[in-house]
């Protein structure tokens, strides 16, 4: 098949060659964004007098035609082709004539393919945030069933405090909404122009970019050519943000995994989102979120790859950028499947609040309780703290807990200790007690809430 850069070189390259440097078999999916954007282009090229009214409105039915029969089927790809772009405008031209040859007039296929990613990473990044917002009501969904829900916080994965259910949801929550923030600020600073760039030097041509910019609902244009064609930092900023959102959805998955075990059963996790073992009869293994928690390392590994691609580049195009295409749709990809199956995992979930109220009075996580008692009556808190801890010694020797004591084993450590002692120990006060803004009682929660359901209309 003829190239369509055929000129001061033959053309003819070697069969391996061709299959080395092609691209179609990945970038076929910027079919839309390359037509879409191809149509704002022949209509600026038609405002500016390049091509006339005529051809203009050939090359648009023309492309028209070619988007509906590619997403109908009627049309198939050729993978013959060197990429998306010479493709769509192979088979304009066939359909249309040599007016199909003029819509490549003041621009490049380097400023081509930056358009067409940043148009489909914006549309990615859309549908990423939706999923996104979809997890955080599944989450609060859950949250606002629990709210009373005591279970033991951890600190380096030993008890330490009495919270509620729904505060350690919600914790994954405001992780989910930096994610939001961070996807935002991504996709602002890639809805830029880099059409009109053309090859690195811009264009002879009477253009108007701004125009074309505003067909296609970006806000502005690059302001340097140069840095039109060779800007990836929105692929890098956009892996960087997934890379992100996926260190938390791992964590998640860590505590789903942790949980569900027998050692914990904190929750029990839906038979949908779970498999069995094909040898133990008796297991019930948590894939999906061991699946999820590993492929979080294969979108670190897509931003790593591309941003050693990317390293030492000179500007302006270089051909190692093809090579951003297949890391960033990976991630995507990824990203995606992975939130589109934490949400049902999540909304699908039994807490198992009995087996969570249980591991919280075993494991004197009062204790810090115990020691502000004696604070609140005079004795400085190092003093407390030591005495507290002598107290947790005596009940581990003796298979007590701190609310098995009696009050003169208590006073047998200070005379401070009164009556009162037994409320101020009693592992729901200790959880309602913290009302402190962003604090672990159960109104705390019931705020978090409200204010999370307005934000996000749940």
């Amino acid at each position: 098949m003829a190239k369509m850069w055929e000129g001061v070189t033959s053309g003819q390259t070697d069969c391996l060659a061709d299959d080395f440097n092609s691209s179609i078999h990945f970038d076929k999916r910027l079919f839309t964004q390359d037509i879409k954007g191809s149509m704002a282009h022949a209509a600026m090229l038609a405002s500016k007098g390049i091509i006339s009214e005529e051809d203009c409105k050939l090359i648009t039915d023309g492309l028209a035609g070619i988007l509906a029969d590619l997403k109908s089927g009627a049309l198939d790809f050729d993978l013959s082709c060197e990429d998306i772009h010479m493709f769509v405008e192979q088979v304009l031209t066939e359909r249309i004539g040599d007016a199909g040859k003029k819509l490549h007039t003041a621009r490049s296929r380097n400023d081509q393919v930056a358009m067409d990613m940043r148009l489909y990473l914006r549309d990615e990044t859309d549908g990423i945030s939706a999923l996104i917002k979809e997890l955080i009501k599944a989450l609060c969904e859950q949250a606002e069933q629990h709210t009373e829900t005591i279970m033991p916080g951890y600190t380096h994965l030993q008890r330490a405090q009495p919270i509620n259910f729904a505060h350690h949801l919600l914790a994954y929550v405001q992780m989910l909404k930096r994610d939001l923030g961070r996807l935002e600020d991504c996709r602002a600073r890639m809805n830029v122009s880099p059409i009109g760039s053309c090859a690195l030097a811009g264009t002879t041509y009477d253009t108007d970019r701004a125009m074309e910019a505003e067909l296609l609902g970006f806000s502005g244009v690059c302001a340097n050519s140069m840095d039109g064609v060779s800007d990836r930092d929105f692929c890098l900023e956009l892996m960087s943000a997934l890379s992100i959102m996926m260190m938390h959805l791992s964590r998640l998955s860590e505590e789903l995994i942790l949980w569900s075990s027998w050692e914990f059963r904190f929750v029990k996790l839906s038979d949908a989102f779970t498999t069995g073992s094909s040898i133990m009869p008796q297991k019930k293994n948590p894939d999906m979120a061991e699946l999820i928690r590993g492929k979080t390392g294969r979108v670190y590994g897509d931003l790593a790859a591309l941003l050693t691609t990317l390293k030492g580049l000179p500007l302006a195009y270089n051909k190692d950028m093809q090579e951003d295409k297949e890391t960033v749709f990976d991630a995507v990809d990824t990203a995606k499947m992975c939130l589109k199956v934490m949400a049902p995992m999540i909304e699908t979930m039994t807490a198992l609040p009995q087996n969570m109220l249980k591991a919280s009075r075993e494991g004197f996580i009062n204790a810090t309780d115990l020691a502000d008692y004696l604070v609140k009556k005079g004795m400085p808190f190092r003093t407390a703290y030591k005495i507290s801890g002598q107290i947790v010694a005596l009940c581990e020797e003796k298979g007590k807990v701190l609310e098995d004591l009696s009050l003169a084993e208590y006073k047998g450590f200070s005379e401070l200790f009164g009556k009162d002692l037994f409320a101020e120990i009693d592992i729901r006060n200790c959880m309602e007690k913290r009302t402190s803004e962003g604090g672990a009682s159960s109104a705390a929660a019931k705020k978090q809430l409200e204010e999370l359901k307005k934000e996000f209309v749940i």
